[in-house]
């Protein structure tokens, strides 16, 4: 389980790198946009750039959200439980969230898939848009990975208990 994590997390700092860049970019489109507007020559292309990067901003963040419990959770009733109970609801309510988003894993990889048989691209620069889906996917896998991991732990715990 060392390695899993370990490979786990390194997946997780590169897809925060991603998002870094992509947030930079997406930042730098907006500004050059703006400052060209202002001398009458909008950047055409920038409403395609920067809704593609907002995809990969957002995507890339999911795994690593998670991993650092940075979602938002009511857990008013699980906290005045005994430690034992809590372990078992964690791992119920991550095993259910394990299922959801490995089958949405599934479904975007075969939306990906099916955008690029069809050669959907943008409006305007007609950029292809399969490769941020099937990269949303990678992050949708990525977040189902660690929630893997918090399943085994949770698990763990409960049995230790």
């Amino acid at each position: 389980m060392d390695i899993y994590q370990k490979c786990l997390n390194w997946l997780i700092k590169v897809m925060r790198l991603v998002g870094a860049f992509a947030l930079t970019a997406m930042m730098m489109v907006t500004c050059v946009d703006v400052i060209l507007r202002g001398f009458g020559h909008p950047v055409i292309w920038a409403l395609d750039m920067v809704g593609f990067l907002a995809v990969i901003v957002l995507a890339s963040a999911l795994p690593y959200t998670h991993m650092e419990g940075g979602h938002v959770g009511v857990d008013l009733l699980v906290l005045k439980m005994k430690p034992r109970n809590q372990a078992i609801i964690d791992s119920i309510t991550s095993l259910v969230s394990l299922i959801l988003f490995s089958l949405v894993t599934w479904q975007m990889f075969l939306y990906a898939r099916e955008l690029a048989s069809k050669g959907e691209v943008s409006m305007t620069v007609q950029i292809p848009k399969d490769p941020f889906i099937y990269l949303v996917a990678v992050c949708f896998g990525l977040l189902s990975a660690v929630i893997l991991s918090d399943v085994v732990r949770f698990i763990g715990k409960a049995v230790k208990e």
